[in-house]
């Protein structure tokens, strides 16, 4: 470990000594006093790192502490997490790798054990839980047992590497949401770890197998979300190569006004950084305003990163940090290392601290916050609650533009009004409506009816003020006797046993239940689109005439096809709104002038009437949310239940395949891998897979929920003797490369250019004999390609892979046979995934576009001028099937010369399972 600017320094606290790389030394050569909180622990983290050049020099070192804010990133640097949190969804195949990993070194001279995290690497089992019952006492009791039998080959899977891996451990089903658990346990913020015989201190860093990872950030551990193939390189010692980032200043002046929530603030805070652009930046919240932002609002604005587009959201360490770390139940020793650490390393912050300068800067008073909601489809559209039913209206037109009446409502050229124009909310009285008899009621549905509200989602869960505004406002509609609409699916997903328990000491629990929230489970239920199906009686009357029904959900995420496959508008709301909107019932309404409902008397009652002070949720919280909480439900929190104690799981280094399995199978990535690398050609003779437009989401490409049964993956399944009862989620089986490359790009909301507005996953197959294209399934295309021998490109628009770190939209790409995509622009960790999966990423110059350049997805393509690797651009040529070409350059997006060897290996895996062979030999 090399020292270049003799850094190393001494901490004594709580009666132990430490050794750290210390940033005021450092501070002695460099003027650090103006460099952002952020830049800081990247600093730190390659004076520790410093191995004179191998991966960190001393040239890193000095291009991070001159920090130029201005300067477009440009310098490559090498960062490596202190550990590594993954969920089950994205976690299963990274242990799928490991195993595969394990194989695969034997058969390059090495040994299974090679192939071992070296850093810590928690798991917390949290996407599998679905709302397959609801509204009733039983309902998390039933959902837990759905869950267990549906998974339990992976959870036994996992619990093999439980026990297989070292630095390796799973927090069990029922626990709660990953980041909720990282930030109420897993955090340490400062590290402190034994390296060759030293007892070092440092900063608390995670990369995440999830975008939302970023929640950390608002108790000042710098983390953020990436793939599974780049998660599973830190955790075998393997930095991650990245761009010194720009970091976009956010400056919170004021406090929020009497009824808002954190969900209102963090929504507008979304939309103004989505506004000014903010992707592959770094955003860091400074300003006066942050001595009235609680811990769990700073955690709900990180969350979101992802939303607004940031690689980060971070918040600096200061008092309220350390106020939360007692309050959760950290010991006290920790918490004191945590400040005297952050003191002697200046990134400790209060009212004297010096400000730091930034590339850019926003500014909000939180005063101006006003009730929010954002939809009905993407996190950025924010919506003022007085202002979503007129929304709702405006986003309909599209929506039923190729509804076909069923000889009810009016006729579709009324609604459409004249000229084809999108309809008038005039015209929307007369729309169809489907009455149907459900709990014993006779009730209508009509477009805008809520047939989900759903308590859920981390991002909200973790936050004591919003959950418990949820239960008091319970409390008052319950009193007056309002109720939740029949047609209304209601969960509440509580995100940690020790929001369960909270909202039990102040005596709500028992209202949400009332209206129809009781407790689904611990985990992210409908926020990542397991939603459950709807009562038949709704889901009939939604199919009767096409309806455009709503959910109303205190998530991040509403895109396309993500909650529920036949909710087409879908709106992210803080928990007392989703609690407002199940008795209201609609979203067609301005619950800001009308009535909610009518109490026992009949009388009106408005939002205004139930809606509890910011008071009373503050002196409820004082009441009830305390360290003891904490202590008694994360006191042993990698054990789990009986359930998962007695699942089966093999013992042995090497995982023992199962080739009947359908959850977990070995992954055809190392096939055939030798010692030997490759080189990166250009691409001759492509065809195109897919022709997108804007925002195509990793939920697009790779979705994680519902497996229809005449899809390929559902075929797949059904021939091994699968029923679809039985098919559970696309999410669940991602272990699985057989039924995941079926369900690439098989979202059923996708549209390929190719057939205009038309939804689904299918493509044009071009035989090599010429003639018309046969419309197939992009996985049955895909394949008579691969036999053909022809490689494959995509077309895409702007922000293409925006959502969650989802490998598989990567994993899934390659394997059906991609070489490259080519876009307007790309959602970072999507970018890095395609490079890690050894998928060019290229991007089309600006202005310029696939309808730009006339293309239609029947030419045929050439990437030319790639030169391995060495190359910026590269240039274009499609020709058409009358032989005239048009050629085009585009931007090759391998942005460091260490993704360049990456993609020369065929992807991040192959060259970390080349280096430890080679080490191994050597």
């Amino acid at each position: 470990m090399a020292d270049s600017f003799a850094t190393r320094a001494r901490l004594d606290v709580n009666g132990k000594s430490y050794t750290y790389a210390s940033l005021p030394k450092l501070g002695e050569r460099f003027d650090l006093g103006k460099l952002p909180y952020s830049m800081k622990i990247l600093l730190e983290n390659l004076l520790r790192h410093e191995d004179g050049g191998i991966t960190v020099g001393k040239e890193h070192i000095e291009a991070v502490a001159q920090w130029n804010p201005k300067a477009e990133p440009d310098t490559e640097i090498a960062f490596m997490p202190a550990r590594v949190v993954l969920q089950d969804f994205t976690g299963v195949p990274c242990v799928v790798d490991l195993a595969a990993m394990r194989d695969a070194v034997t058969k390059l001279g090495g040994k299974p054990s090679q192939i071992n995290p070296l850093i810590p690497s928690e798991l917390v089992i949290d996407h599998s839980v679905q709302v397959d019952v609801f509204g009733r006492p039983d309902a998390l009791d039933l959902n837990g047992k759905i869950e267990f039998e549906r998974n339990k080959e992976r959870y036994g899977f996992l619990r093999w590497g439980q026990k297989a891996f070292e630095n390796f451990k799973v927090v069990p089903p029922n626990t709660g949401i990953v980041h909720q658990v990282n930030l109420e346990n897993l955090a340490r913020v400062v590290m402190e770890r034994t390296v060759d015989g030293e007892n070092w201190a440092f900063p608390d860093t995670v990369f995440g197998t999830d975008s939302h990872t970023t929640m950390i950030n608002g108790i000042g551990v710098l983390g953020w979300g990436v793939g599974g193939i780049e998660a599973e390189a830190a955790m075998l010692g393997q930095p991650s190569s990245m761009l010194i980032p720009q970091v976009v200043g956010f400056k919170l002046t004021g406090r929020l006004p009497e009824g808002t929530t954190a969900t209102d603030l963090v929504l507008t805070v979304t939309q103004m950084l989505r506004k000014l652009g903010v992707v592959g930046k770094f955003v860091e919240f400074y300003g006066d305003g942050l001595q009235h932002l609680p811990l769990a609002d700073r955690a709900t604005i990180a969350n979101m990163a992802p939303e607004y587009g940031a690689t980060c959201g971070i918040f600096p360490i200061d008092a309220e940090s350390l106020t939360y770390l007692r309050l959760s139940g950290r010991s006290e020793e920790q918490i004191a290392l945590v400040e005297a650490y952050a003191k002697a390393q200046g990134l400790w912050h209060d009212a004297n601290s010096p400000h730091a300068e930034y590339s850019a800067t926003l500014e909000l008073d939180m005063a101006d916050v006003r009730p929010s909601l954002a939809g009905p489809k993407r996190p950025q559209d924010r919506v003022l609650l007085e202002d979503v039913h007129s929304n709702f209206k405006d986003s309909l037109g599209p929506l039923i533009a190729n509804r076909k009446p069923k000889g009810v409502g009016c006729a579709i050229e009324e609604l459409k009004g004249e000229g084809g124009a999108q309809p008038q909310a005039e015209h929307l009285a007369a729309e169809p409506v489907s009455k149907i008899r459900i709990q014993d009621q006779d009730a209508e549905l009509r477009d805008g009816s809520v047939v989900i509200a759903a308590i859920t989602s981390c991002t909200n869960t973790s936050n004591p003020a919003v959950m418990l505004g949820a239960g008091l406002l319970a409390r008052n509609a319950n009193k007056l006797g309002l109720k939740a609409k029949p047609w209304v699916k209601t969960s509440l997903g509580p995100g940690s046993l020790v929001v369960t328990d909270y909202l039990k000491k102040a005596g709500v629990l028992n209202d949400l239940e009332a209206l129809g929230f009781y407790v689904v489970g611990y985990g992210c239920t409908t926020c990542i689109g397991n939603s459950g199906p709807l009562p038949d009686e709704v889901s009939k009357g939604i199919a009767e005439n096409e309806l455009v029904v709503a959910s109303v959900l205190s998530g991040n995420r509403n895109f396309e096809g993500r909650v529920h496959p036949e909710v087409k508008a879908n709106y992210l709301a803080s928990p007392p709104l989703v609690v407002a909107y199940a008795l209201a019932g609609t979203v067609n309404i301005d619950l800001t002038t009308q009535p909610i409902g009518h109490d026992k008397n009949g009388k009106d009652v408005f939002l205004r009437d139930i809606w509890p002070s910011n008071k009373e949720i503050g002196d409820t919280i004082a009441a009830t949310v305390g360290p003891e909480l904490f202590a008694q439900n994360y006191a042993d929190v990698f054990k789990g239940d009986s359930r998962w104690n007695n699942i089966a799981s093999p013992d042995g280094e090497s995982y023992q395949w199962d080739g009947s399995s359908t959850y977990i199978k070995n992954p055809p990535y190392f096939d055939g891998m030798t010692m030997s690398v490759g080189n990166i050609d250009d691409i001759h003779g492509a065809r195109v897979l897919g022709l997108f437009g804007d925002s195509i989401t990793t939920d697009h490409i790779s979705p994680a929920g519902n497996i229809k049964k005449d899809s390929p993956a559902g075929r797949f399944l059904q021939e091994r003797g699968v029923q679809p009862a039985d098919f559970n989620s696309y999410g669940s089986r991602r272990g699985n490369d057989d039924v995941m490359v079926r369900g690439t790009f098989a979202n059923i909301r996708i549209k390929n250019l190719m057939f205009g507005d038309e939804e689904g996953g299918n493509t044009l197959y071009f035989s090599k004999n010429g003639g018309a294209g046969e419309k197939l399934a992009i996985y049955d295309a895909a394949m008579k390609y691969k036999a053909d021998g022809v490689p494959l490109v995509v077309f895409a628009g702007k922000e293409y892979g925006t959502g969650s770190s989802r490998d598989w939209a990567a994993k899934g790409t390659n394997l059906l046979g991609v070489k490259a995509v080519i876009a307007e622009s790309f959602e970072r960790i999507h970018r890095s995934n395609l490079v890690g999966m050894g998928v060019l990423p290229c991007q089309f110059k600006d202005g310029e576009n696939a309808q730009t350049l006339g293309l239609d997805g029947s030419e045929t393509f050439d990437v030319a001028g790639l030169k391995d690797g060495a190359s910026k651009t590269a240039t274009v040529t499609a020709t058409k099937a009358d032989g005239s070409k048009k050629s085009f350059e585009v931007k090759v997006l391998l942005l460091t010369p260490k993704e360049v060897e990456y993609f020369r290996h065929g992807g991040l895996l192959q060259y970390v399972l080349r280096q430890l062979a080679a080490k191994k030999a050597a």
